[in-house]
């Protein structure tokens, strides 16, 4: 049983998001949440080797005037997940709207904290982001508090970003599609595909590691996730198939946003504000396991 006691009041997260039609460009520009100017942020990018976008060249409001290599793009970001998940320590903390600076500075943070660093390099380096909100059915999360699940939100705001890459090589100008973070770094490598395996949500590895060597997909697919979906047998063969379906747990799609800051002045935090005070003590240390 999980808990509808613990939902931000007065949000109101019904089965539309941003009105129909409406196309959430991205951004490369800094916000409260991915404040790459900051100095922890610019010095991991020059860390991954690289500079911020600031002295690359001129940008306009969704990314460099200059198409660059998706190629290089995209081996950039794979640094950066994993520096990511090397040096900041999984935690399940429940403050979503903390700047990327004070995750870098404090080493630990959740799945969406993580994700959040992700983007803001990626912002950095010149590649525009954007979210997709989903709520996502908290049962999700029982295998991780099996003893807990009656205080566990009914739902959780998941914030999943995606990316768009530079033009390709020899064509200026010409349109560039957005790719999720599963595709940016689960699906366009062989190693990943040759490593499969669907994430089982058991042991100490998050949605974040797996990222790097299995599709999370939030809609309906083909290939099912081994444990994935309420009631899936959790013997499953945890190496039969490169994707990983979790659409069972998709309550509401709410559609794209131009930044995570944007989904949630809209929608609000996952937990309200008291939960949020009162958990983040003991969540924002406690390890993923």
């Amino acid at each position: 049983m999980t808990s509808a006691l613990l939902r931000p009041r007065g949000r109101t997260r019904g089965t539309t998001g941003p009105p129909v039609g409406a196309v959430a460009e991205g951004s490369t520009a800094p916000t409260r949440i991915l404040d790459w100017r900051d100095p922890m942020v610019t010095a991991l990018v020059h860390e991954l080797g690289a500079d911020p976008v600031d002295a690359a060249g001129p940008v306009d409001a969704v990314g460099p005037v200059v198409p660059v290599d998706p190629a290089r793009q995209i081996e950039f970001l794979h640094r950066a997940h994993t520096w990511i998940s090397g040096a900041v320590r999984p935690v399940y903390s429940v403050q979503d709207e903390r700047p990327v600076s004070e995750v870098l500075r404090r080493g630990r943070g959740s799945c969406s904290q993580r994700l959040a660093v992700l983007e803001a390099v990626a912002r950095a380096y010149g590649v525009p982001t954007r979210v997709r909100g989903l709520l996502v059915d908290g049962s999700f999360w029982y295998p991780r508090f099996p003893r807990l699940r009656r205080i566990v939100p009914d739902q959780v705001l998941l914030a999943w970003p995606e990316f768009r890459l530079g033009s390709p090589a020899g064509a200026p100008g010409a349109a560039a599609s957005w790719l999720t973070v599963s595709e940016l770094l689960g699906g366009l490598r062989p190693v990943a595909a040759e490593q499969g395996g669907g994430f089982t949500n058991a042991g100490s590895e998050t949605l974040f590691e797996a990222l790097s060597r299995t599709a999370i997909d939030w809609d309906a697919a083909p290939t099912a996730c081994p444990s994935a979906g309420p009631g899936a047998d959790s013997g499953a063969d945890p190496g039969a198939g490169a994707a990983c379906e979790l659409s069972a747990y998709v309550l509401t799609d709410l559609g794209h946003y131009a930044s995570r800051d944007e989904l949630f002045a809209r929608h609000g935090q996952t937990l309200c504000g008291l939960a949020r005070l009162m958990a983040e003590p003991v969540l924002g240390r406690r390890g993923a396991a």
